[in-house]
């Protein structure tokens, strides 16, 4: 596991000295992603750095890692786990290796099969290889988005990074706000796919490889969540091979030279996931959050499980005084980010690496497997359809526009308007587009007025053979899960400089689940079925019949108590307010309603108070820093025009971006 970061130039000026210089700033930056090792490949047009957290061939894994005759260099975040068995075919093909790493592997699997190999590999990973023969530049992200990977294409040079941070520690970086990014960050929580919060640097998507040539970026996909259900056994069979495949991935992501362990919530997923890891290997450490409030403490479930397993467990409370990382949370996401429940993620992760360096997890059960209520048909809704129909919809759709913010009524009726994607996007909408328009300033309605939403739409129609139930599941996996869970889990882990490992989320595991109609996971009120089915054979029946629990954080009722004066102070002060993004009269409603508890603005308040504190770190103190005379420019009116022919190639200015 590690933190990659680099840069690769069409027109190749300056010294060595000076790409090196660059490049090690960017690594600096993420030192947190790994503190055991750093290393670097500078040479004319290219500059390739890491920073290691050793897990596989602690002594000889040091990157960047080259191929025999030194044409091919790589760098790499994550983890392969069918390195051995590749390894071994590669080995009878002639490939010589110098090296028990993971990392090394990927060299002579590219020399072997060039862009296939990538298919190839069973693990997570964000990685960068050098072809120097071709000068060609190769990024590549791991299926699923387990882990990510970052560019900005600026003036024939292109950098990448593990993280945001290392790409803003080039000086010629646009940071200016993306207005689209924002407004689908206020809609979803997060920022979109294949786009970020600054104009400048954008997201490669889960399964995609970046193809760098003179200066020339193509984009292409490799991997995509098969659309079709094949399977064709009966529920048992299913089940069956549902416990041997999980249970395959389990095995395998327990690969590792250091100590190891699991985050346990005392749900059905993270529970199976400690269940097979107690069969595989010797004693499980287990890591779980509680809270003082009951509603979001799960603390006496995962005691079952540890118990029932044996585990060395470890667990914590976190209380209000939890929002004191809230600067620390900034810092490491770069970009707004709406989830609170990065705050036990944040202490989870801390608590772990006092004991260990690697855990697994279960995220990725609700996505797969048919977890959230939001799957299940809504009654209220059911009944509206089936009273009124066609005409009522009709009714409701010209009704709910007229009436105003916060009339009884009008979200439902907004709801039941839509067709069956239409009412899924407005479920999960945190602000919904008339809101947004309210929020708004003038001004900034005006910059988003010629952009959209990323179309969620073609998305639904991709999958629209299957049932309304995969539908809805096949959305979350390809949106919310990498953008929302996975951006959590590996910001929270990393920032500990811990590795979290999500075998559910294995490939193979993937496709298997895919393959499975949605009868086998959803039927009538029940969800999971045939994840439940297989865990009914190593989980107590307590933990199977638990009614689901979010990983929730109590932070509404932090707002109306402790946390009061905190969230005020922020979002009334002057120095947000002048801004000109978002209309006072808005925000003080929405602060008003919730803190007089007529409605709950807990998720809503939570992000407008993150991009607040996020746009003071990462906009007005780099700003503030340019203004003092610092010699890193950041900020937009600092930077070489594009049109400006001398701003060309990669920028090298030996200064210290501090984060």
């Amino acid at each position: 596991m590690c933190g990659i970061a680099g840069f690769v130039e069409r027109d190749a000026t300056g010294a060595l000295e000076d790409r090196e210089q660059l490049v090690r700033r960017m690594c600096h930056v993420i030192r947190h992603r790994g503190p055991d090792d750093e290393g670097y490949f500078v040479e004319d047009g290219v500059a390739l750095g890491m920073r290691r957290l050793s897990i596989i061939d602690l002594a000889g894994g040091h990157q960047p890692i080259r191929n025999e005759d030194g044409s091919i260099w790589v760098v790499f975040n994550g983890e392969i786990y069918n390195y051995r068995e590749l390894r071994q075919e590669l080995a009878a093909r002639g490939h010589q290796f110098t090296t028990d790493t993971d990392t090394e592997t990927i060299v002579h699997a590219y020399e072997e099969w060039r862009d296939g190999a990538f298919s190839r590999l069973r693990g997570m990973f964000g990685i960068a290889l050098w072809d120097a023969r071709a000068r060609t530049l190769l990024l590549a992200r791991d299926r699923v988005g387990i882990k990510p990977l970052h560019y900005a294409d600026v003036n024939g040079c292109l950098y990448f990074g593990s993280e945001i941070k290392s790409i803003l520690a080039a000086p010629d970086v646009d940071r200016t706000l993306n207005p689209a990014a924002l407004e689908h960050y206020l809609t979803f929580l997060y920022t979109p796919q294949d786009d970020s919060i600054f104009e400048g640097v954008r997201k490669l998507p889960p399964g995609h490889l970046l193809k760098w040539t003179g200066g020339q970026v193509v984009i292409k996909r490799y991997w995509q969540l098969p659309a079709a259900e094949s399977f064709k056994g009966s529920f048992d069979d299913a089940r069956e091979q549902l416990t041997d495949v999980l249970a395959d991935a389990v095995r395998s992501h327990l690969v590792s030279d250091v100590p190891l362990g699991a985050l346990l919530s005392g749900g059905i997923d993270s529970s199976l996931v400690v269940a097979l890891m107690a069969r595989a290997a010797s004693r499980v450490k287990t890591f779980s959050i509680g809270f003082d409030e009951p509603a979001f403490d799960e603390l006496d479930a995962a005691r079952v499980v540890a118990s029932h397993f044996g585990t060395d467990h470890h667990e914590m409370i976190v209380r209000p005084d939890a929002m004191k990382i809230v600067d620390d949370l900034v810092e490491h996401f770069d970009e707004p980010f709406g989830d609170s429940s990065a705050i036990p993620t944040w202490y989870v992760s801390q608590m772990a690496r006092r004991h260990v360096t690697v855990v697994l997890s279960g995220d990725g059960g609700d996505e797969l497997f048919g977890g959230y209520d939001r799957y299940l048909p809504h009654p209220r809704v059911a009944r509206f359809d089936a009273t009124v129909g066609a005409i009522g919809k009709r009714a409701a759709s010209a009704v709910w526009r007229v009436l105003p913010h916060g009339a009884k009524g009008k979200n439902f009726l907004r709801h039941v308007a839509q067709d069956a994607a239409g009412r899924y996007l407005d479920s999960i909408r945190f602000f919904q587009a008339d809101e947004i328009d309210s929020l708004f300033t003038r001004e900034l309605r005006r910059s988003v007025d010629s952009r959209q939403l990323p179309d969620a739409w073609e998305r639904f129609e991709r999958f629209r053979a299957l049932s309304w139930p995969s539908q809805m599941m096949r959305f979350d996996f390809e949106t919310y899960l990498p953008e929302d869970v996975l951006t959590k889990v590996d910001r929270m882990s990393m920032a500990h400089s811990i590795e979290s490992r999500v075998p559910i989320l294995d490939h193979e595991v993937v496709t298997f689940a895919a393959s499975l109609p949605s009868a086998m996971k959803i039927d009538g009120t029940e969800r999971k079925r045939i994840l439940k089915a297989a865990a009914a054979t190593v989980l107590p029946p307590s933990v199977l019949a638990k009614p689901k629990q979010g990983f929730g954080v109590p932070i509404g009722n932090w707002f109306r108590g402790r946390l009061r004066n905190m969230v005020q102070d922020v979002l009334e002060s002057p120095r947000t307010i002048q801004r000109g993004y978002f209309e006072k009269t808005f925000v003080d409603r929405l602060l008003r309603e919730h803190l007089s508890a007529r409605r709950d603005h807990t998720l809503r308040l939570w992000q407008l108070l993150m991009f607040e504190l996020w746009h003071r770190t990462y906009l007005d103190r780099p700003a503030a820093e340019n203004a003092r005379g610092s010699s890193l420019p950041l900020n937009r009116s600092a930077l070489p025009q594009k049109d400006n022919p001398a701003a060309s190639g990669c920028a090298s200015t030996a200064s210290h971006a501090r984060f």
